[in-house]
């Protein structure tokens, strides 16, 4: 099938390539159109904190439910000086008037009187304006709002003024997949010697990128997607897509080597490297999609939106890609130095992009396009850039490497073992909650909004913790007062407001305020929504027939934690089950699946550990401009998935291949070196990218951006290391012919998935596969 499709696509390669190129363009013509639609539902089952909201919706109107900022000033002569105020409420007026905006409650307003900081040190100094959004507001908009306040703020000598709030956070468009892409043409062009061999891959995954880009924005508009499933789409994309097209370009230049001409060499590329790339791409998108299990509008967008990604990356390595080896031919093996210096100098372009440096980037440019005018009149530019002797499988350095692993199985595995528990230590200390604006960048606006509304209000002002409850008819005004009394007795609370009601003459409903001592991401907060709702409020409540609901901000973090924790080992449990079955179908084995998923979990655990650590205990994490925080609850869950289906890439790529060899010698120890001389340097290769490509997000103001660009990075470089390059070859060696040991009534049961292939020129049986093994 996979030989077939590719051998189609190459024969008509015109028409697969002017379907893509208009499915492309009418795509982004439709989306721009149409518009998107990006939005976070944070939305859970019927908890406590949803409970609350649904009071404020019924009694308050949705006071506290829906997306706020707010404009935080400090004056030097005090909010109150004339001065400042005539400066100040027409501004707060203008920001009513901006569209998007619900209202503006200024502190210069009876309801906002509470709103000037009374702190020692800082009192009267320090005064804000809450800007609530419409309930509607999406990810543009918010842009937009905070876009057109930033207009019309006025400059007033000595007050300094800040936006406040993630909702008007600045936002800056990633720029770290240039980053990534620079370093992959610099690797690729370093592993295939060849510019076109190297431009092939990146031009296939921009085009899958680009239509399922295309596809999750115009899907926004149907399903909950958070902006943040962009990036991640993008992020993992561009890893995952350059991996299967260099696979696939690998396996059909080494076709080629062979003897084959070009229609052959592409067939038995797609009958072999086609289909582990296929059953690699099923396997990541699988292991996305999971996530739905956690039944999370916000969660299953993020699964949707990174899955459809890679899908269509993996669509363009199986359908494009072959079009452009038949353009391609065999000057894919040539490479002229004109090309050679033109590609480096596009990388250097892409390099000053991504850092933000614009004149290197077009200097860069402007000397590429100097070079490729300058070849027509300097000859040696348009020679032919010599090309290294290729060496025998058996004197390359992974055969070599392999065979000293399998003379020193044993402590090649337990010192793999060893250090990758020893990584994944940390994990045992995991907290799972969000962090919180203080940990924007100390030049944003945001960062600067937190710290004043922490300087003049308390730290535990910036995640006030909402206390409401529906008030049955008869209840004495001594009951909401023994409310208040008990939530300002905890140690926990800075501050609590006393009842305010509904209604002051038909009260059916009241709401306090509290305020913790802490900031919204510390554990201590997170302690005391635990203890408010266990303890402090039962007991003050205790016959009054009040049944209270601890609701807000906070209170949503934790129980979306907490529901999110509970779930996780459904969602381990689906993926490594069902992973587990799709590779004893593929390699026909018990032990070789259960292998892969033990060395998957240990590498996934020791990228866990290194997060934990740097984002958590914060080792590190000061060079990263970072201070430690609790780990946002999605990400163990998306780090397993993503990891999980990169991981099983390599298993897939590498194991095929051995299986392959062993198929045709039936010896269990050659085959093992064999298949991981065939393909060492092209995962070495792919893992670099990917490892160069998530770590460019290091360069992301974005704290999450960062901790996914760790977290892949490192597990990716890990799993290409230690368990491809020391585990997988030690402990082949240790079980020999039993590694594809294969119950004789499981073997009969099991459907037969072939991801490698017929190599040998389409030859349909194995050359020697003993009769006792496998069965």
């Amino acid at each position: 099938m996979f030989g077939r499709l590719g051998g189609w696509c190459h024969d008509h390669r015109r028409i697969v390539l002017a379907g893509w190129i208009l499915a492309i363009v009418i795509g982004n013509g439709v989306m721009s159109s149409v518009g998107t639609d990006y939005r976070a539902d944070f939305s859970l089952p019927d908890v406590e904190s949803r409970q609350g909201f649904d009071i404020l919706e019924e009694h308050f109107g949705g006071q506290g439910t829906g997306e706020s900022g707010s404009i935080v000033f400090r004056a030097e002569g005090g909010v109150e000086d004339p001065r400042v105020k005539g400066a100040m409420e027409p501004f707060f007026t203008q920001v009513g008037e901006v569209a998007g905006v619900a209202r503006v409650v200024s502190p210069y307003s009876e309801e906002g009187s509470s709103q000037i900081s009374t702190q020692p040190g800082t009192e009267g100094e320090i005064g804000y304006a809450v800007v609530e959004l419409d309930p509607d507001v999406t990810f543009e908009n918010a842009l937009l709002v905070s876009q057109d306040i930033k207009e019309v703020q006025p400059a007033v000598d000595g007050v300094q003024i800040e936006l406040g709030g993630a909702i008007l956070a600045e936002f800056e468009p990633p720029s770290s997949e240039l980053l990534g892409l620079a370093f992959a043409i610099v690797i690729l062009m370093l592993a295939f010697g060849s510019v076109l061999a190297m431009g092939l891959p990146v031009g296939t995954t921009l085009a899958g990128i680009g239509a399922g880009t295309v596809i999750v924005g115009l899907l926004s508009n149907l399903l909950t997607i958070p902006d943040f499933a962009t990036i991640l789409g993008l992020m993992i994309g561009l890893g995952v897509g350059i991996d299967y097209a260099l696979f696939i370009v690998t396996r059909f230049r080494e076709q080629l080597h062979k003897g084959d001409d070009i229609p052959q060499a592409v067939r038995v590329a797609y009958d072999t490297a086609g289909r582990a790339v296929a059953f690699a791409g099923t396997t990541v998108v699988i292991s996305l999609l999971g996530m739905i299990i956690m039944q999370i509008g916000f969660i299953s967008g993020l699964a949707v939106g990174a899955a459809l990604v890679v899908l269509m990356t993996m669509v363009a390595a199986l359908t494009l890609l072959p079009a452009l080896l038949g353009f391609a031919g065999g000057r894919v093996e040539l490479t002229r130095w004109r090309g050679l210096i033109a590609a480096g100098l596009v990388a250097v372009a892409l390099l000053g992009f991504g850092l933000r440096i614009p004149p290197l980037a077009l200097v860069a440019l402007a000397l590429a396009a100097f070079v490729l005018i300058a070849s027509f009149a300097f000859k040696p530019l348009r020679g032919l850039v010599p090309r290294p002797a290729t060496k025998p499988r058996q004197e390359t350095l992974a055969y070599r490497w392999s065979r000293f692993i399998q003379h020193r199985p044993w402590p090649s595995a337990l010192g793999s073992v060893f250090l990758l528990v020893l990584l994944a230590l940390p994990v045992f200390g995991l907290r799972l909650g969000f962090s919180d604006e203080g940990n924007y960048a100390e030049s944003t606006t945001t960062r600067k909004a937190y710290d004043l509304l922490a300087e003049g209000f308390g730290p535990g002002f910036n995640g006030a913790i909402l206390v409401v409850s529906e008030v049955p008819a008869g209840t004495p005004q001594a009951a909401l007062d023994r409310v208040s009394q008990a939530l300002e007795a905890d140690s926990g609370v800075a501050f609590a407001s006393p009842a305010v009601p509904n209604d002051p003459d038909n009260t059916t409903a009241a709401l306090w305020r509290v305020f913790p001592t802490t900031s919204p991401q510390e554990a201590a907060t997170t302690d005391l929504v635990e203890r408010l709702r266990d303890r402090v409020l039962p007991r003050a409540t205790a016959d009054t027939g009040l049944e209270m609901a601890v609701t807000g901000t906070v209170a949503i973090q934790v129980d979306f934690s907490t529901y999110l924790a509970s779930r996780l080992p459904l969602f381990f449990g689906a993926v490594l089950g069902l992973s587990f079955l799709l590779l004893m179908a593929v390699f026909r084995s018990v032990l070789v699946p259960l292998k892969a998923v033990v060395m998957n979990l240990l590498s996934i655990g020791a990228a866990f550990g290194s997060v934990v650590a740097i984002f958590q205990w914060g080792w590190g994490a000061s060079i990263l401009g970072l201070d430690g925080a609790p780990i946002e609850p999605f990400v163990p869950m998306m780090l397993f998935a993503i990891v999980f289906g990169l991981s099983m890439d390599y298993e897939v790529f590498l194991l095929s291949r051995i299986r392959e060899e062993w198929r045709r010698t039936g010896d269990s120890r050659t085959s093992v070196a064999d298949g991981l001389a065939a393909t060492a340097r092209v995962i070495t290769a792919a893992a670099a990218i990917m490892v160069f490509v998530f770590g460019s997000f290091l360069f992301e103001q974005d704290r999450i951006s960062k901790l996914f660009g760790i977290g892949l990075a490192v597990a990716v470089l890990l799993d290409a290391t230690i368990v491809r390059m020391l585990l997988v070859p030690a402990t082949m060696e240790l079980l020999g012919d039993r590694n594809w040991w294969l119950p004789r009534w499981l073997d009969r049961i099991l459907p037969n998935v072939d991801v490698e292939g017929h190599g040998d020129a389409g030859s349909e049986t194995p050359t020697k596969v003993p009769s006792d093994v496998g069965r």
